[in-house]
């Protein structure tokens, strides 16, 4: 709160106020719980603490965004680098003790840096149906003298059976097409012409080049240290949720995830350790009840990092909406 930031800095910070009033909206767990007891919730606790007090079969999805094998201090804890045999033992006891938590259908993200992505892999081998692994473009970081810079991170793809949801039309990316091709009769081939440029929708592949990693001028931005975009949270929670399953993310951080549940119309279980990154969830869920916003994803699209087009487009749609309110754009 003590931050000198500039005008246009669009950080979201807590107020002494804000403080007291987010407070009243986390919980605690100090024994057994309904499933109906934990829908759209923030637990202020150490996952650890009420593993033992959480319902069977209740999730459908798991994100799993935990201290990744670094030592770094977080607001008030440290995590220290392991050995990577030891990190996949203690990444295993967390699996082994969420597993009870999932449906039958349930699928199973989990996020790693490059030194202990094979152990991740491993051990989710071990416990689950490993489908894929996810490879994202993490354009922030320094540069290194003795070493190939590290911009990218891994997420983990499994499920716990093969009866599990994945929703490939939600997924498309729309990009420019730099070299358009016509059919015979000229006419567009996989591709769209506007008087913006060429596009084209595109399947999703496991190689993500179009994430935008939060920064002081976007609106969902905090001073977390690692925090996850809302475009990246989205891709997962569209493809491996329908609308109303429920999302559980036991390392919440300051609730990407579960902000971005709530705006694509999922139920969400946040359990987080550091009371003020719990705070900033709060604050985050009661923004997005003012906007629904994810940047990167409008009209149902994800669209490539930095295209303009998305915004003119959002934009005009709007405008036509407010001379036709009957016709709303789609």
């Amino acid at each position: 709160m003590n931050k000198v930031r500039a005008n246009r800095n669009r950080t979201i910070t807590l107020s002494r106020a804000e403080t007291d009033r987010y407070g009243k909206d986390l919980i605690h767990i100090s024994k057994s719980v309904n499933a109906d007891a934990l829908g759209n919730k923030i637990v202020n606790q150490d996952i650890f603490e009420i593993l033992g007090s959480l319902p069977e079969g209740f999730v459908d999805l798991l994100i799993l965004d935990p201290p990744y094998n670094l030592t770094k201090t977080f607001t008030l804890t440290t995590f220290r680098k392991k050995s990577i045999a030891k990190y996949a033992e203690w990444f295993e006891n967390l699996l082994v003790r969420l597993l009870p938590t999932l449906k039958n259908t349930a699928s199973v993200y989990v996020c790693s840096e490059w030194y202990s992505s094979t152990a991740v892999h491993l051990v989710l081998d071990k416990l689950l149906k490993v489908r894929n692994r996810i490879t994202w473009e993490r354009e922030k970081g320094r540069g290194a003298k003795r070493n190939w810079k590290n911009a990218s991170e891994d997420i983990w793809f499994a499920t716990v059976s093969d009866d599990y949801i994945f929703n490939v039309e939600n997924l498309k990316l729309k990009r420019k097409v730099l070299a358009p091709y016509t059919d015979t009769n000229g006419e567009p081939k996989d591709w769209q012409d506007t008087s913006a440029g060429q596009f084209r929708l595109t399947h999703p592949s496991n190689l993500w080049n179009d994430i935008t990693v939060p920064f002081w001028s976007m609106p969902e931005n905090t001073d977390h240290p690692t925090q996850k975009p809302e475009k990246l949270l989205a891709k997962l929670i569209l493809a491996s949720t329908n609308r109303d399953d429920l999302v559980f993310d036991p390392f919440m951080g300051v609730g990407s995830s579960i902000v971005t549940a709530k705006k694509l119309n999922r139920k969400y279980l946040g359990v987080e350790i550091d009371m003020e990154y719990c705070l900033l969830a709060a604050k985050r869920l009661h923004l997005a009840e003012l906007d629904r916003k994810i940047q990167g994803y409008h009209d149902d699209v994800f669209w490539e990092r930095n295209t303009v087009y998305m915004q003119k487009n959002s934009k005009r749609k709007k405008q036509l909406h407010s001379k036709n309110p009957a016709n709303p754009p789609k």
